[in-house]
């Protein structure tokens, strides 16, 4: 039972952030994006792009959406493959959007049936535990007696034995998906309330989390099984995953700094940078998860713009070839950078505006 992981995230816990964050946090279970169970069907012969992860990222889960049974059993056949610790099932996006046959997402909470019997086809396929992350309610569904008949329904008609929780209700008509992240009110009640009344369940808390304290007081003074934080952990990298082993886990703190981050998630992009060809990844995706490494530092908006100009110049110079995100910034502004005892091969690294935090 994960006590701090990172939530699922549209077009932010891809690969690669997903590789910064393990460089950050050895021990905070990472998700994926929502993959589609009808794009991993009609991509079998193409997976390992949409699937592929390092096994340093380990312990990390695989979100799946769709609604159609058929397709998400064989999903769950073929995602098996490829050794994931957990498989979730989207049943918290608050989208209409159709895949499929069927709605996928927030819409799903109306139907509990039908999410109890795909959990159970997609754990026929899969030696995987499932779970679930949903909203607390839906539209003028939202009653706690609602809840907990899903609940009960989908761990009755599946092995379905956790729960991610957004503490918040979905309104699917007349609010954006990211008004529905912050409008709705936030009840952390439901969730405690489920605690006591599935004591054979287990829950995770997701919504309006931002620290690792936020993280401590609801797991040690609220008793609450897991934490799940979601932007924030991508926004404010530095200050939430880079201290949840310790202040989360108990780990021995690491002391880690921001230069070794950088060099470490560096190796990494040397690494994967155009490996499946036409330059994909390229470099403007490999550099967009270290943008917020610096976030609330003196100097972080410079940073991000010199990571912006080292974009724009590694596409005009045609030098897609080489991540090389230290030696570019360096070279292109030594200006805004000091020397670092080292030659400028690649070393002499990090502006002078952010040398105390580094």
């Amino acid at each position: 039972m994960p006590q701090c992981s990172v939530a699922p995230m549209m077009e932010w816990t891809d690969n690669h952030f997903r590789a910064l964050a393990r460089i950050l946090s050895r021990c905070s279970w990472l998700y994926t994006e929502m993959v589609v169970a009808e794009t991993i069907v009609h991509h079998e012969n193409d997976l390992e792009r949409w699937l592929e992860f390092p096994a340093a990222q380990h312990p990390i889960v695989l979100q799946l959406g769709g609604s159609n049974l058929a397709n998400l059993s064989k999903a769950a056949k073929l995602v098996s493959a490829f050794g994931y610790d957990e498989i979730n099932f989207n049943c918290g996006c608050p989208s209409s959007k159709v895949a499929g046959h069927g709605c996928f997402g927030a819409r799903l909470m109306l139907s509990p049936r039908l999410v109890g019997e795909a959990m159970q086809a997609i754990a026929e396929e899969s030696s995987a535990p499932v779970t679930v992350k949903c909203r607390i309610g839906v539209d003028d569904s939202d009653s706690y007696d609602q809840l907990c008949n899903f609940v009960s329904t989908v761990s009755s008609l599946s092995p379905t034995r956790h729960f991610i929780i957004h503490a918040r209700k979905a309104l699917l008509e007349g609010l954006s998906p990211a008004q529905n992240r912050v409008a709705p009110p936030l009840k952390y009640e439901y969730v405690l309330a489920l605690m006591r009344d599935f004591p054979d369940l287990q829950f995770t808390l997701n919504g309006g989390i931002t620290t690792v304290e936020q993280v401590n007081y609801l797991i040690t003074d609220k008793g609450v099984n897991g934490v799940m934080l979601g932007r924030a952990a991508y926004n404010t990298p530095w200050c939430t995953l880079a201290r949840a082993d310790s202040c989360i886990y108990g780990m021995p703190e690491r002391r880690i700094t921001r230069r070794q981050v950088l060099r470490e998630y560096e190796e990494y992009a040397e690494s994967v940078i155009g490996k499946y060809g036409n330059n994909k990844p390229g470099i403007r995706v490999l550099v967009k998860p270290v943008a917020n490494l610096f976030h609330g530092e003196k100097g972080s908006s410079r940073w991000r713009q010199a990571i912006d100009e080292h974009v724009r110049h590694a596409k005009a110079s045609n030098t897609l070839s080489s991540f090389s995100l230290r030696f570019v910034l360096s070279s292109r502004f030594p200006e805004f950078f000091r020397a670092a005892g080292e030659d400028n091969g690649g070393s002499s690294i990090f502006c002078a505006g952010l040398s105390s935090i580094l």
